[in-house]
């Protein structure tokens, strides 16, 4: 989001106490059961929670329209915190985010007067009208239309937009919606007002998680639009206006990812403490931390690591950032939907249970590698971009990477991260040379490999230059060497699936495979896994 600047941190510190206070008072473990029980839509939280008291929407808004001015990482903050607290409001408050962006991007600015300063000043619930039964990811396939309008002398006065949409959070709630429709010049973005004449709101969906939030379809019959609602005046710039935010929205669900897989931990955490077998807690139990805390802890770290790192540049003003929100995206929901599926698993037979909420978690968390582009979707851009990127540099993109890498201190994992990114790049250039490239199950591994090495390189990073604040030194230092090992046993795998396993053997890369010397990587695994396991039940 590079037009804003980075919040005050007492601002910050106050929105965070706020969310705080909320949880202790109007979202407690009661209350989120009940409405993951009812599966109805809060509206009355949601509107103390956008009213004057909290206004926690500003966050979201630039400060010329009387928002609070929150870069992404102020945003990655307090989204990883609502996330948890509960996804479904979270998700609730994602969306007006979402639902305002075509207007932040591509609106004129008296649009933008217009409309993004009455959403801070009324709290306005927003929806975003993109997705449809036909068209999810691949916008594209786009079939809501729009006709043009003319008066008597044939100037276009408005629009008339017919078409299904599908999914829609805050779909029957919204107060405001930015709509995509195929007008003649191409996609298009129109702001349409709840009540106008054509849009119908569907049946609110009955939902495996995040019940608390709001989704249904939405039906568009002769939706009329006037052409001052067109948004930033010209046809044809929809597409682009949704891509140019994915690098922001995309992070902000990883942060979701993130926030839900540390609910679930934390919960397995406190368990661990306090249940008793055979004599000792689970906390003492190598087969309890090391398995279901550890590895958890480890990935999540990396992927918090991974988004501050984005959010930064964001903030800094760098562009087409798309591919990395798509790797915070992947690899931060990925990890979260596995931290909170192993808890279930930590609490045992508790964990089946409604009212230690970890099954719930479970059930919300895993629409976060669903919306907002699919894993599978996420893995065919990040290969696809990655791809062009490295043969366009003839391969300077990962080696430049490496090379940094190298020059971090060694006890953080950057040197064999740098061996680990060399191979990458060599199985890249000769998958690509041997047309192996064409097939998606090759381009998918070649995904995995790329998240896991990026991914690493952020963590690896982060421990070098870590003060102590937060998790101890000790502790980021092994979590970053038993990630790169993560990352070394996902290269070289996978690495073996793409150079042997296809109908053209990549010589070359076999030999760099072979010559990763896992076994050296390996040395101190089990002392590395007992530091963060220590410092995670202490």
């Amino acid at each position: 989001m590079t037009d804003q600047s980075k919040m005050d941190p007492e601002v910050l510190s106050m929105v965070l106490d706020t969310l705080a206070k909320l949880e202790r008072e109007k979202i407690t473990v009661e209350k989120k059961l009940e409405m993951d029980r009812l599966g109805d839509f809060p509206l009355d939280l949601i509107r103390f929670m956008l009213g004057p008291d909290v206004a926690l929407h500003l966050i979201f808004i630039p400060e010329e329209f009387g928002g609070l001015g929150a870069g992404a990482a102020d945003i990655a903050v307090v989204s990883e915190q609502m996330a948890r607290i509960d996804l479904g409001i979270a998700t609730s408050f994602l969306a007006i985010c979402l639902g305002m962006d075509p207007i932040r991007v591509g609106g004129t600015l008296e649009q933008k007067e217009k409309y993004m300063s009455r959403i801070a000043s009324e709290g306005l619930i927003v929806a975003y009208g993109v997705t449809e039964p036909e068209a999810g990811s691949n916008v594209q396939a786009l079939k809501t239309k729009a006709e043009r309008v003319q008066d008597e002398n044939g100037n276009i006065k408005g629009y008339k937009i017919n078409g299904q949409k599908q999914f829609i959070t805050n779909g029957g709630v919204a107060q405001l919606y930015t709509i995509l429709a195929d007008a003649p010049d191409g996609p298009t973005f129109f702001v349409v007002e709840a009540g106008a004449e054509g849009l119908i709101p569907g049946k609110h969906e009955d939902k495996h998680g995040i019940r608390a939030s709001d989704t249904c379809p939405l039906t568009l019959e002769d939706l009329y639009v006037p052409v001052e609602n067109l948004l930033g005046g010209v046809e044809g710039q929809g597409l682009r206006q949704s891509n140019e935010v994915f690098g922001y929205t995309r992070l902000m669900v990883a942060t979701f990812g993130l926030g839900g897989g540390m609910a679930a931990l934390e919960k397995s955490i406190a368990y661990a403490k306090e249940r008793v077998q055979f004599g000792t807690t689970l906390a003492e139990k190598q087969g309890y931390t090391h398995k279901l805390l550890v590895p958890n802890a480890v990935r999540l770290e990396a992927a918090r690591a991974y988004i501050e790192d984005v959010a930064r540049r964001l903030d800094s003003g760098e562009e087409d950032l798309q591919v990395e929100g798509s790797i915070a995206k992947y690899f931060a929901t990925e990890a979260g939907d596995a931290t909170a599926n192993d808890a279930i698993q930590a609490l045992g037979g508790y964990g089946y249970i409604r009212e230690y909420e970890v099954e719930k978690i479970k059930r919300d968390i895993k629409i976060t590698t669903i919306y907002e582009g699919t894993s599978e979707i996420q893995r065919r851009l990040i290969s696809m971009f990655r791809l062009q990127k490295t043969v366009r540099s003839k391969g300077e993109y990962y080696l430049a990477m490496a090379d940094a890498l190298e020059k971090l201190p060694e006890d953080c994992g950057a040197r064999p991260l740098a061996v680990n990114i060399r191979v990458l790049n060599d199985l890249i250039l000769g998958a690509r040379k041997s047309k192996l490239t064409k097939s998606q199950y090759v381009m998918f591994l070649l995904a995995d490999m790329m998240i896991h090495c990026e991914v690493g390189e952020a963590l690896c990073r982060k421990a070098a230059g870590h003060n102590g604040k937060g998790k101890s030194i000790a502790y980021m230092k092994a979590s970053a060497r038993l990630f790169v090992r993560e990352v070394a046993e996902n290269v070289y795998t996978n690495g073996l699936r793409v150079a042997q396993g296809c109908e053209t053997v990549l010589d070359d890369v076999l030999r760099s495979l072979h010559a990763m010397n896992l076994t050296d990587m390996m040395k101190g695994n089990l002392l590395d896994m007992d530091t963060v396991s220590a410092e995670l039940v202490k």
